[in-house]
């Protein structure tokens, strides 16, 4: 469900939010984590040309500032649900117009997951034989707290060694998650990786007053 309101404590501003089942995923009113996916991914990577994919496109925050990085030559945003593409194809969400009017930018109707663990192809299904310099996941809350029990085979070493393997020489996976960095699967990431470090992304949170917290996670593979 995407729903669109007005907060009266903020001067009336226009926020959106997306939610699934019971389940709250995302609202436009907090979105710093987000950004940061992609900052922190596409950061550390010293080359040009990037072939970039995102997994999960929600509100559209981790795609654009993806395309905000010039190097971007390529960008495939896997989305499971039919209906947030198509959100952002009618210009129902503020980001939409932006990803869908980029060329370097495809929306592609598919399941993240089933996508990583078919080593064969790439992300990419008019070029299957591509390997990625990035990989960008923003879908479950955290990878202890996730939105559907199949996707925990994702978060072991196997998954994330079939997902390692979609990557070219020195590529780069991100991941963003709710809340503090889990130590322990920083450290299973670097049993999987040459490399692995985690981000603590602190936000002011006008509902509170304070601030809240999110976590990206950036691991890369040999060169």
């Amino acid at each position: 469900m995407l729903r669109r309101r007005r907060l009266i404590q903020l001067g009336g501003l226009d926020i959106y939010e997306v939610k699934l089942g019971e389940y709250f995923l995302m609202t436009s009113l907090f979105h710093e984590a987000e950004v940061q996916l992609s900052k922190l991914g596409l950061g550390g990577l010293d080359k040009k040309d990037l072939d970039v994919v995102v997994g999960g496109l929600g509100l559209g925050y981790t795609a654009v500032s993806a395309l905000e990085d010039k190097r971007v030559t390529s960008l495939v945003v896997v989305e499971y649900l039919e209906g947030v593409i198509e959100w952002h194809q009618n210009g129902l969400v503020p980001l939409g117009k932006v990803l869908t009017g980029d060329p370097r930018c495809r929306l592609v109707h598919a399941d993240f997951f089933a996508l990583s663990r078919d080593v064969s192809k790439s992300f990419d299904p008019e070029y299957p034989a591509n390997k990625h310099d990035a990989i960008l996941l923003d879908i479950d809350h955290t990878p202890t707290n996730v939105l559907h029990q199949t996707n925990t085979r994702f978060y072991t070493e196997e998954g994330l060694e079939e997902l390692a393997q979609h990557l070219k020489p020195g590529g780069v996976f991100g991941l963003w998650a709710d809340g503090f960095p889990e130590e322990s699967f920083t450290d299973l990431l670097a049993m999987v990786f040459e490399s692995a470090e985690s981000h603590t992304i602190e936000f002011d949170n006008p509902l509170t007053g304070g601030s809240s917290e999110g976590a990206v996670y950036v691991a890369r593979v040999s060169l």
